[in-house]
């Protein structure tokens, strides 16, 4: 008796720290919605209530009829929809070819692959620059979508999964005449959904949350995404005053896309038992 009143005592107490850090998560997230629909006077004199004491939609209606808002978020709509595609292809064909392959320098490719993560984004930045503007590509989308296409950190998680699928699952469409790249896509590939959906969130999450390679591929404003605007909107370039509605409004819009993806998709990040098949 007494050890099952420890156990519930623990366990108690342990959904109170629980509840007390996603308080503290939380808070934050329902201040930025409560604040969005104040009026600038009360958001700069009470900021941390939760309930306006009036509520209005002056800060959303600014945002999507007297700003560029809305080029914005088709911006950013275009350039991530692009670069999750590409990068959910690319990452996996680079990654079954390291996996499955066998060529000359192989071993030092993955060795590069590695190097690659292991170096700061704002290190690449001028260099990246200097690239785009050389050919050509500065201000357009294709200098904001093509260096995005593909990044390490995907081919490595694609390489690692698709090391974990047998061998023999291939042979008999190699037996067949398949080639590689029908091996890759039409059965090594469905294989690998676990794999791809954590890419394909990834980068979704990345793409649309980028900023650093948006400041050096393009200031036309007609290309800016919404990362670059609102970061811009953030500073009070684009606004005078506080404004705290506003901004925190642009901010709420933008998490939006990120949220749902995630939360529609958080139970297939990464399942590397789904579709294994035994020797």
């Amino acid at each position: 008796m007494k050890l099952a009143r420890k156990q519930l005592a623990a366990q108690i107490a342990l959904y109170v720290v629980l509840i007390a850090l996603a308080v503290v998560y939380i808070y934050p997230f329902l201040i930025q919605v409560g604040t969005s629909f104040k009026s600038d006077e009360e958001a700069a004199s009470s900021g941390i209530s939760l309930i306006p004491d009036v509520w209005t939609f002056a800060a959303y209606e600014r945002l999507f009829a007297h700003s560029d808002f809305p080029l914005w978020f088709v911006n950013s709509t275009v350039i991530t929809l692009c670069v999750t595609v590409g990068r959910a292809f690319f990452d996996s064909l680079a990654g079954y070819a390291l996996a499955r392959l066998q060529f000359r320098g192989r071993a030092v490719v993955f060795a590069a692959l590695v190097a690659v993560m292991s170096v700061p984004t704002v290190v690449l930045l001028i260099p990246k620059f200097l690239v785009i503007n050389q050919l050509g590509m500065f201000n357009s989308y294709a200098g904001m979508i093509l260096p995005l296409l593909v990044d390490a950190a995907g081919v490595f998680i694609m390489k690692n999964f698709f090391e974990s699928i047998p061998v023999s699952v291939e042979e008999q469409a190699r037996i067949d005449g398949a080639g590689a790249f029908r091996l890759f896509w039409s059965v090594v590939l469905p294989m690998a959904t676990p794999a791809l959906t954590t890419i394909v969130i990834l980068s979704f999450q990345g793409s649309w949350n980028e900023l650093s390679h948006f400041i050096v591929s393009a200031n036309d404003p007609s290309l800016t995404p919404l990362t670059k605007g609102v970061a811009s909107l953030a500073s009070g370039q684009l606004s005078q005053g506080t404004q705290y509605p506003l901004k925190l409004a642009a901010a709420l819009i933008m998490t939006i896309p990120v949220a749902v993806m995630f939360f529609v998709f958080q139970r297939r990040i990464m399942n590397s038992t789904e579709g294994a098949v035994k020797e």
